[in-house]
């Protein structure tokens, strides 16, 4: 870290997971008044209150002041409930964004405010910088491996203002970990969660399914050329580019090409119709404001992607359309869109549709 937080009252997001627990110890070994703060998210969380979680273990541990958050009537309504709309819609949507954007740094930060900090710390991969005119800026994680900056498009200047990020500049995940063992963390050797929060074992079907509401769900499988190819049983079991599991044979591998979910019709065709030269996105958010009506930039319409040159023109009404410098492939409705400069994420938004 090169900040210097000596005196700061410092929030820190804590997860019971060890690079937020390794943020923790860290700012009180800098000389920050450091408090933890736990959301608590699901009612399961409160099923045993006398039981100890691994985040106030490791408050306790460091001796700093523990406070838990319970969030979980406004994480299923603007999480849960929006993911399973999407999905619902025939779109693929993207929770941890979404997350973000109205918890972690909506609720939490207003929460961590409200019991006097002066900013909140999370264990995210990316780092932040300020230039001479007072604007902030949002880069790439030094460890680009586990570089979180597309995640975290829809931050704005106000609230990059209030947090701070001391992962960013580490090296490695194994220097986290080895960090952690140095401060005696108990979580120091906990493993990372890939999962969706609440979505048990990752099976986002299972999640959408459980009550029963979409029983009998079904529609015809057609192929791009109109062709009747089979039928699915529930739009919602399917999303942008998948080849398992479509029950059907061809003389070519098929994949899903779109999703019309208001007439339960699933479409498949060749490869070659998984291209697109361009998107239409909405809710766009600029972290630092663009110059005129057209964007030269580069883009990532999936975390796992080296980002591509594009041209985003701006329609207005938070909308922009966004044409590729070469056609790229699965443009997924729901998903996130989002813009660098070099290392610099300068905003994003999310996908409306692609454009052929």
């Amino acid at each position: 870290m090169t900040a210097d937080y000596k005196g700061k009252k410092i929030a820190v997001a804590m997860s019971g997971g060890v690079d937020s627990s390794t943020v923790a110890a860290l700012l009180k070994k800098q000389g920050a008044e450091v408090i933890g703060i736990n959301m608590k998210l699901f009612k399961r969380d409160w099923e045993d209150p006398q039981a100890k979680g691994d985040a106030e273990i490791v408050a306790d541990h460091l001796g700093i002041e523990f406070h838990q958050v319970r969030l979980e009537e406004e994480f299923s309504r603007l999480i849960m409930e929006d993911f399973r709309a999407q999905y619902l819609g025939g779109e693929t949507p993207n929770p941890c964004v979404r997350c973000n954007r109205y918890v972690k740094f909506g609720l939490l930060l207003d929460k961590a405010l409200e019991l006097g900090a002066d900013l909140l710390a999370t264990g995210h991969y990316v780092r932040t910088s300020r230039d001479e005119s007072g604007t902030w800026h949002l880069l790439k994680a030094a460890y680009l491996a586990k570089d979180q900056s597309y995640f975290l498009y829809t931050l704005t200047q106000q609230q990059l203002a209030r947090v701070v990020f001391p992962l960013g500049e580490m090296p490695s995940k194994d220097e986290v970990r080895r960090l952690a063992a140095e401060f005696g963390l108990p979580v120091a050797q906990k493993g990372d969660s890939q999962e969706i929060c609440f979505v048990p074992g990752d099976d986002y079907v299972a999640f959408l399914e459980k009550d029963g509401s979409l029983a009998g769900k079904s529609g015809e499988i057609v192929h791009v050329d109109g062709t009747v190819l089979g039928r699915h049983n529930g739009t919602h079991r399917y999303t942008i580019g998948q080849r398992r599991g479509l029950g059907i044979a061809w003389k070519e591998p098929l994949y899903v090409v779109s999703i019309d979910a208001s007439n339960d019709r699933v479409v498949v065709g060749e490869v070659g119709g998984l291209f697109a030269t361009g998107l239409k996105a909405c809710d766009l958010n600029w972290i630092v404001a663009p110059r005129g009506d057209t964007v030269q930039t580069s883009c990532k319409i999936r975390y796992r992607q080296q980002p591509v040159d594009c041209s985003v023109k701006l329609l207005g009404g938070g909308c922009g359309e966004i044409v590729f410098s070469e056609p790229q492939k699965s443009v997924t409705p729901g998903q996130s869109i989002v813009f660098y400069h070099g290392d610099e994420l300068v905003g994003g938004g999310r996908i409306v549709g692609a454009l052929r």
